[in-house]
């Protein structure tokens, strides 16, 4: 199979971490979608949100993502809103096998209470925030092939329950 992998789920649940070691693993290559943005713009999403607004960055994601999606052998992390944008899934159910990297919110909300790279957490209660955004994409994150809960995983089992559930789908 040389599908390209996509993880999707929300800030903070470790999509980077896992995507460039599951990469590693599988021999594929590793794309960070929001790295290639801050690389595209010459500088970091922060800014972009500052300077060019949200939906300006939407945009890019969504040309961005698409071209990475036609890959093959890859392993893709999408920035937490990505899998929202319909354009994305419907290419990723096309030509990909997508994973949630699903966490409690509790979770989520301990490993970004020192983040200060996140625009959508700015200026705002982190836990009333973390607690609405996950409300809110939970739904379509669903609609990702397959949902990985990760809480009481470590890294290196969230990436062999990938493995496993990629492998077990060329069948």
């Amino acid at each position: 199979m040389s599908k390209s992998l996509i993880l999707t789920g929300m800030m903070g649940v470790g999509k980077s971490t896992i995507g460039k070691n599951l990469a590693l693993k599988l021999s594929y290559s590793y794309v960070d979608v929001d790295k290639l943005i801050e690389k595209k713009e010459g500088c970091n999403i922060n800014l972009i949100f500052k300077k060019k607004g949200e939906e300006y960055f939407r945009m890019l994601e969504n040309d961005i993502t698409l071209m990475q999606l036609k890959k093959n052998k890859a392993v893709i992390a999408l920035g937490g809103g990505a899998f929202l944008n319909r354009n994305i899934r419907r290419e990723s159910k096309k030509n990909c096998l997508s994973f949630w990297l699903d966490l409690s919110v509790d979770e989520i909300i301990k490993r970004l209470k020192k983040s200060n790279k996140r625009p959508l957490l700015f200026k705002k209660n982190l836990v009333e925030t973390i607690n609405k955004i996950y409300l809110e994409r939970k739904k379509t994150y669903n609609e990702a092939d397959f949902r990985v809960r990760c809480n009481s995983l470590k890294p290196e089992e969230i990436i062999e329950k990938i493995i496993f559930l990629y492998e077990k789908s060329r069948d």
